[in-house]
This record gives C-alpha cells, sequence and structure tokens, in this order.
C-alpha cells in the first residue's frame, strides 16, 4: 500500500496532523506501507517509520500547482513501480486515471453545507473535488458519521463506500499537565492569571468573532486566549476592536505542539463555539488535557464530546452566559474535565488504523 503524503503543510497543520499520527498507528497495526513525502519531510518520517519504504517526490511539488499534476501522472506511475494494491491519498484529491484502487479521505463536508463560510475559490476546488472523489475513489475515509452523513445528504455519498475512521488523540503528548509544563506557557503567553482558551486557525467556521463578543460582556472575566494561526476572518479584528480596556485579549499566534498539553489543560475553560467540523480534534486534545471544553451541538462535535462538555448555542449572547455559568461553577468544570479525560480515551489512533485498513481491503477487493 502507497499512501501520499506529500499533500502535509509545512506547518503540519490539519492533514499534517492526521498523517504524522495515522503512518505511525498503521505500521504499528502491521500494515505493510510505503509513503511518498516532499524532500524536507523525508528525515521527518523515517523517524517516525523506521523501516518503512520511502519516497522522496521530486522537489518541485512543494509548489501546490506542481503537485497537482504529478498527482495526476507522477503519482500512478510511482504506485505501480513500487508494486502498491492501494493508494491512499489524504486529502481530497487523487489521480483521475489511478490504474489501482485508491482510497480517498474527505475530512470535511462544511464546503456543501456552510458555503457562506469559505473563500470563493477553496469552497469550488474542495466540492469539485469531493465529488470526484466520490465518484471515482474504491473507498472514502471520513472522520465521523456526521461528515458521512452530510455527504450522503448533500454530495450523494454511496455509504456503502465511506468509511468512518474516528481521529485519535496521544495521550503522551495530550495530557493533564504538570507545573512545569504550565509554567512554561505561561511564560511563553505572558499570562499569569487565569484565562480562557480557544486553539484553531482563526477562520470564520470556528465562530472566533462571537467568542470575543461573548467575552467582551463578561465583567472582570479571565484573559482570553487565541491560540492558531491567522485566517481570512476579517472579523476577528473588527471584533478585538472594541474589547474593552478592562479585558485582556492574548493572540499569540501558532504554538508549538509540545505546549498544547500545557495551554489546554491550564485554561479555566477552553471554548471552541465552532459553526461546523468534520471532526473536531481540538476539542479532543483539550478534554485529554483535562480542560473544561465549551462547545456547539453542531455536525461532529457532540460526537466527539458526547456528554463530557458544556454546550451552547453560537450566538455571543448564548456563549457569554454558558462562559458565566462556568466560571461561577468550580465543581462543574472539575466534572467537566474529569469526564472529558474519560471519554478521550476512547479516541485511538491506533483505532484509527484499523478502519483504515478496513477501508483499503474494501478498495483491494473492489
Amino acid at each position: 500500500m502507497l499512501v501520499d503524503a506529500t499533500s502535509v503543510p509545512a506547518d503540519r497543520g490539519g492533514v499534517g496532523r492526521y498523517v504524522d499520527e495515522l503512518l505511525p498507528a498503521l505500521h504499528a497495526e502491521g500494515a505493510d506501507l510505503a509513503v511518498v513525502c516532499q524532500r524536507h519531510d523525508v528525515d521527518h518520517y523515517r523517524r517516525l517509520l523506521p523501516g518503512v519504504e520511502l519516497l522522496a517526490a521530486p522537489a518541485a511539488v512543494a509548489r501546490r500547482p506542481v503537485r497537482l499534476a504529478w498527482e495526476q501522472t507522477g503519482l500512478p506511475a510511482l504506485a505501480r513501480r513500487v508494486g502498491a494494491d492501494v493508494l491512499h491519498c489524504p486529502h481530497y484529491t487523487m489521480p483521475l486515471a489511478p490504474g489501482l484502487p485508491v482510497v480517498t479521505t474527505l475530512h470535511d463536508a462544511t464546503f456543501f453545507t456552510h458555503p457562506d463560510l469559505h473563500l470563493p475559490v477553496k469552497r469550488h476546488f474542495f466540492t469539485t473535488w469531493t465529488r470526484m472523489s466520490l465518484a471515482r475513489a474504491a473507498q472514502c475515509v471520513t472522520p465521523s458519521a456526521a461528515t458521512r452523513d452530510e455527504l450522503v445528504r448533500v454530495a450523494g455519498a454511496d455509504p456503502a463506500r465511506v468509511t468512518v475512521a474516528h481521529l485519535g488523540v496521544d495521550s503522551t503528548r495530550f495530557h493533564a499537565p504538570s507545573d512545569a509544563e504550565r509554567a512554561a506557557v505561561r511564560e511563553h503567553l505572558d499570562v499569569a492569571g487565569p484565562y480562557i482558551g480557544f486553539l484553531g486557525t482563526l477562520e470564520p467556521r470556528k465562530n472566533v468573532p462571537s467568542l470575543i463578543r461573548a467575552w467582551s460582556a463578561l465583567t472582570d472575566p479571565p484573559a482570553l486566549v487565541l491560540a492558531g494561526g491567522r485566517g481570512w476572518d476579517e472579523e476577528v479584528d473588527r471584533a478585538a476592536a472594541d474589547v474593552p480596556a478592562t479585558h485582556r485579549l492574548v493572540r499569540p499566534g501558532y504554538l508549538p505542539l509540545e505546549m498544547l498539553a500545557g495551554f489546554l489543560g491550564a485554561a479555566e475553560v477552553v471554548a471552541y463555539p465552532s459553526l461546523g467540523e468534520g471532526f473536531g480534534l481540538p476539542v479532543l486534545e483539550a478534554m485529554a488535557s483535562g480542560a473544561p471544553v465549551l462547545t456547539t451541538r453542531l455536525l461532529s462535535l457532540p460526537e466527539v464530546g458526547g456528554d463530557a462538555v458544556a454546550y451552547t448555542e453560537p450566538d455571543a449572547p448564548a456563549i457569554t452566559a454558558a462562559l458565566r455559568a462556568l466560571l461561577a461553577d468550580p465543581d462543574r468544570r472539575a466534572g467537566l474535565a474529569a469526564a472529558g479525560r474519560a471519554r478521550a480515551a476512547q479516541f485511538d489512533w491506533r483505532a484509527c488504523a484499523r478502519a483504515h485498513l478496513t477501508a483499503y481491503a474494501a478498495a483491494a477487493d473492489a
């Protein structure tokens, strides 16, 4: 089996986290793997996957248009050369004439269900490729049943050709943080007191402006720390400009992966009022880190949070009320933290890998 890791971005976000966790789990499950990646990632995957055949794609695939063109011609040729029986393309796109069965991962259905939350070019690209992969791939993988069901509803997916593989959480990385881990994060953030945390790209789907306005309406609240890359949501800056002088808003950008457990676990509340997710990995990772989580009931989020998180409607007044109630109730926060850790333990990357192996077997049989 050949896995195409050339779509992994340099910052390891999104598909990078998925591929970097899935591949070692597949290897641990005994999968017969070969992996093609960008040249700058060869050493990275060599450390992650000792003994696995690694192939470097041409240097030019670092440019996205070249990578997409190479995917159509160079990737099928490479799959034939290594004798792969299945090709896994982990990020929506795939060769249209692959010459072997293909499994494609479709992470999200919000390009169809929430088109206004995506840039038009991105929306067109991903809806087009989602439809093509649903039509042409032998099997598709989604990270949640909610995403599968939405693809059946809005894109005509055949549920018999869609495998649900819940993402996992690495308990060695995401755990209740030590005092030293908490202190390191506080020093990095320059935040000595309590804070409400958010983790994710600042894009419209994450509903960050509503979170800022909800928090701004609180009296003497903890600081609000928005960790994650800057997206294209211009409303975030407008909401931030209206924050009262009595409140402290911190925007540190990306945090190193090794700091995330400390950041999440040290928060009074991790607030994630998203308007729709394919899975919701920050919610799972916050639960595993011992944080009380506040999120919404939209799309896949209840599938991840279950009864172990607090829920709110996505509008600012509702978020304000939910935050106020949680901040005033330490026993409720402690109960959510304990329940979240227990629920997060049910999401395992090895189980995710086994679901993928089921999809690979079904693709090979087809």
